[in-house]
């Protein structure tokens, strides 16, 4: 495969700005088609960037396309009405996260699933910020070494702040409006309260959710949720404890998301930048101190200027060639919605 051809299907605010925009400047990609059910938006954004075909339904893409790849950046809520449709291509699929509103949903999209002969990457970026892959790739040498000792304790802290970063300056705009759309039907045994308070949390927290079973290299389970619905407890598989901090405070103009993991003698600080922030990887600083009269160092390694979301598109384009897997997958998303579903049933019984 020389160059992999991807298709897009929808071109909205982050399909543009979080995705096309990235695939259009790998060397070994070429988008060949885009679908946008408002016709001028789609034709501007093809013009823009170069994209020689433009269709309002997919259906008549894939029809008369033959493509390698497909990027679907729609809203989750009707992740469960759309994928098994795109799924009938028997290409691979890049979605967003999270892999859908619900448990159920997502169960329908795995069995949707079974039997193309593909698979489904969900977009869970800071797996491909290089600066992540750092330190997971540190955190196995240390657990194979033992240099530092055991593995203790992980936490995430994701203040609110701006996501952003001035991503969405070179976005494409019309005033077209969007016909009515299929989405999905919510949660079945959630009242209308706890759903909304279910899809809340998927849409802002679900990353760090995934993340944290990245960084532990284990399922886990949800152990606490405080009543303020800040803190997070966790525990792995092994018995590693975890917190994730949701919103512990507000920023304005920063983004101040980072990740602690600790070790007997040592740890590993990750700090990530905001999701659109532009070339520009995240931050690790690596702290060791091993004891029989060694000198404790802190190292600060120099990451390239990639940003995550550059990098996301060329693993899945990396993917489609075959030379990796998916950084995450369609049945590991799914793990990500059942705890969440265990922390808003326990925060349902705290508050």
């Amino acid at each position: 495969m020389d160059k992999v051809r991807i298709v897009f299907v929808g071109v909205g605010n982050m399909g543009q700005c979080a995705h096309l925009k990235n695939y259009t400047i790998i060397p070994d990609c070429e988008v060949i088609a885009v679908a946008e059910l408002r016709e001028n938006l789609g034709k501007r954004v093809a013009e823009r960037y170069g994209i020689p075909k433009v269709y309002k339904d997919y259906k008549d893409m894939f029809n008369s396309e033959d493509f390698d790849g497909i990027v679907a950046v729609q809203p989750f809520t009707r992740h469960g009405v759309l994928i098994p449709e795109l799924l009938k291509a028997k290409v691979p699929i890049f979605i967003e996260k999270p892999l859908a509103n619900s448990i159920e949903v997502g169960g329908k999209i795995i069995k949707a699933l079974k039997g193309k002969g593909t698979w489904i990457m969900v977009g869970y970026h800071k797996r491909s910020d290089p600066a992540t892959m750092y330190v997971k790739s540190k955190i196995e040498e240390f657990k194979e070494s033992g240099e530092i000792g055991n593995m203790k304790y992980v936490r995430i802290i994701m203040p609110a702040g701006d996501w952003i970063a001035s991503g969405f300056n070179d976005l494409i705009r019309t005033d077209e409006t969007l016909p009515s759309l299929e989405y999905d039907p919510p949660a079945e045994d959630m009242d209308e309260k706890t759903y909304k308070k279910y899809v809340e949390f998927v849409n802002y927290y679900i990353h760090q959710v995934n993340l944290m079973r990245y960084l532990l290299g284990k399922p886990y389970k949800v152990k606490y949720a405080d009543p303020s619905g800040v803190v997070m407890v966790v525990e792995s598989d092994s018995g590693i404890p975890g917190v994730i901090e949701m919103s512990p405070y507000t920023t304005t103009i920063d983004w101040q998301e980072s990740v602690l993991i600790t070790f007997e003698h040592g740890y590993i600080k990750l700090s990530l930048p905001a999701p659109l922030a532009y070339n520009r990887a995240g931050k690790v600083e690596i702290f060791k101190d091993p004891g029989d009269s060694k000198t404790p160092e802190t190292i600060i390694p120099q990451l390239p200027w990639v940003h995550a979301m550059y990098s996301q598109a060329v693993n899945f384009v990396r993917a489609i060639k075959g030379k990796i897997k998916p950084p995450c997958e369609a049945e590991e998303a799914l793990e990500d919605l059942k705890i969440a579903k265990d922390y808003i049933m326990i925060y349902k019984e705290e508050v």
